[in-house]
């Protein structure tokens, strides 16, 4: 019912280079109070759409997702974006390339990007 975003990306080699093996650093509902170092990735779903027929039950969800990335520098930040897209495409479609911003209280850089992933039922 949910798309498989944590463990496609903590399959990724790549990505757990960037995020850690352990506790890999990728958070859910776009929020996360204290992380456990730098640099992260946080996803939360813009929409959620289930497919719907006359006849027969749907198979397949469709999600939107929002994916922001945090880190100390804006190569980092960067590294981590294309390790994320790299393990996901495979699985989904990235359709935005979002903004790249910096906090100006916590001096993170932080880097954003959007999915589409079809999720069989």
């Amino acid at each position: 019912m949910y798309p498989p975003i944590f463990e496609v990306c903590a399959a990724s080699t790549e990505v757990t280079a960037l995020l850690g093996t352990d506790d890999t650093r990728i958070y859910p509902f776009g929020y996360v109070e204290d992380p456990d170092g730098l640099p992260y990735a946080v996803w939360q779903t813009v929409t959620g759409l289930p497919e719907n027929y006359l006849a027969d039950r749907p198979d397949i969800d469709s999600w939107t997702l929002q994916i922001d990335i945090y880190a100390g520098s804006a190569t980092g930040a960067r590294n981590v974006a294309k390790a994320l897209r790299d393990a996901i495409e495979p699985n989904a479609y990235v359709t935005r390339w979002g903004g790249e911003s910096r906090d100006p209280e916590t001096k993170r850089h932080r880097y954003s990007f959007d999915v589409e992933w079809h999720v069989h039922r």
